[in-house]
């Protein structure tokens, strides 16, 4: 007769959900167990012959859809005071009539009370990683502060310091105003390579270099970032040709379009994260294809601002890295990837009128294993060894009712509010709809009389 075998030691365990792994092997499991030990998952299956788990906790996932958490790879989290504000105006007007003199206004207190109100947003709607690309006030101080705020709530991921640096000629012939460009191109490369050594490679939320714009940041100041970047062994972030007039003011200006530029200058690669990517031709679609970079996906504020439809499938035939970024608040307006997902299949099937130009589990990869790709965490999946993020959204509602496929529910039907509970690194930190680790009606409320004494101070409203 054998000997009984012990029963496994975990400390969460989530049981009787409808499992979507984002594990190709096997991407839906009807009704399945997720075991945790410490920050990562050490089991996945079907309850029904799940091993017998001794848990610290077990947490009931009947009438429950359970997934990978959602990785937002472009934000701007300092912009929360100003939703709703700016509404109408073109890219380079947005900016310099609205996003630039607000970002020039705005005090530390007010740039951390807005990023504890987008980052609580983001983490009650289900995302659970994010790269905040930060600019505004971006001194050592408040580059801290708005790390320690993403930690504070439980959140993983990276602050992309803005950089910016001298005043460019490009930059006063787009009409930005001059008191965004506050400081020198060494003084910008000081601060972030201060800010990448105490927020190093391996911390829960890191910093990287971010600078502002491909077109208007100058090109000397952007090869130092990245070669700040590389130095430290961490990645870096920009924008890149969103606005459909960006590649022809970048040519005229240097006499080469802007990913071309940055290819040329060895610039591209893995560690490259690159936001918006809309007018790319087809030499810069396989530059960055071929060199493995990634480049984030912005579906909403692609369609609010707006600039466009990303060429997606070209780049992803390519073989460049695809992720989703929900923008910030100005242009975004909600810190939501679910309805960014389904934005994404709709706008490319609506510029290709073809119903399979994308679909709801392309959508659901680009948000969850696109994302970890793209800020390099072993995420995005529910399989064991890998970090233990994930979300459970409640299935019983009526729009959720029935979901014959759970994935097609996801994207076309869920949305954040319906994220009952959040998990980082095996840490509950949303529990029935509720933040764990800050108090968000407090967060919410001192937004709210920040928002109003920052808005009335410049008098944008």
């Amino acid at each position: 007769m054998r000997d009984p075998v012990p029963p496994l030691q975990c400390d969460l365990l989530l049981e009787g959900g409808t499992l979507v792994t984002l594990d190709p092997t096997r991407p839906v499991v009807e009704s399945g167990f997720v075991a945790i030990s410490g920050e990562r998952i050490v089991g996945v299956g079907e309850s029904s012959t799940a091993p017998e788990y001794r848990a610290d906790r077990v947490i009931s996932c009947r009438g429950r859809l359970v997934m990978p958490g959602l990785v937002d790879c472009h934000n701007h989290l300092f912009q929360s005071l100003g939703r709703t504000l700016g509404d109408g105006l073109p890219g380079w007007d947005w900016l310099s009539r609205f996003m630039w003199p607000y970002a020039a206004a705005i005090t530390p207190e007010e740039t951390t009370s807005a990023v504890f109100l987008a980052a609580v947003e983001a983490a009650l709607a289900g995302t659970t990683a994010l790269l905040d690309h930060h600019y505004g006030r971006t001194d050592y101080e408040t580059t801290l502060a708005v790390a320690a705020a993403l930690e504070e709530v439980g959140l993983r991921g990276v602050v992309a310091r803005g950089v910016t640096g001298g005043y460019t000629k490009l930059a006063e012939r787009q009409g930005l105003p001059r008191e965004a460009f506050t400081g020198s191109d060494r003084e910008e490369i000081d601060t972030t390579e201060a800010c990448i050594e105490a927020r190093p490679p391996g911390s829960r939320v890191a910093v990287w270099p971010g600078p502002i714009n491909t077109v208007y940041t100058g090109q000397d100041l952007l090869v130092a970032a990245v070669e700040t970047a590389r130095r430290h062994g961490t990645g870096w972030h920009t924008h890149l040709s969103a606005p459909r007039s960006d590649p022809d003011v970048y040519k005229e200006a240097y006499g080469v379009r802007p990913a071309m530029w940055l290819h040329s200058q060895g610039l591209l690669g893995p560690d490259a994260v690159l936001a918006h990517a809309t007018w790319l031709d087809e030499a810069e679609i396989e530059a960055i294809g071929s060199t493995g970079t990634a480049v984030v996906h912005c579906p909403m504020s692609n369609q609010y601002v707006p600039y466009g439809v990303m060429p997606m499938r070209q780049l992803l035939d390519a073989g460049a890295t695809v992720a989703m970024g929900t923008d910030g608040s100005t242009c975004g307006h909600r810190q939501d990837l679910f309805e960014n997902m389904k934005m994404l299949v709709l706008m490319h099937r609506l510029a290709e009128l073809e119903p399979a130009a994308s679909s709801a589990a392309e959508a659901l990869r680009i948000a969850t294993v696109g994302g970890a790709t793209a800020l390099g965490i072993d995420a995005g999946r529910l399989a064991p060894g890998a970090l233990a993020d994930m979300i459970v959204l409640d299935a019983t509602r009526p729009h959720l009712t029935p979901a014959h496929d759970p994935r097609a529910a996801l994207v076309y039907a869920a949305r954040g509010n319906d994220v009952t509970t959040s998990i980082v690194g095996g840490e509950v930190i949303v529990e029935d709809g509720r933040c764990t680790r800050v108090d968000q009606d407090e967060v919410i409320a001192e937004a709210r009389a920040r928002a109003a004494e920052l808005i009335g101070r410049i008098g944008l409203a």
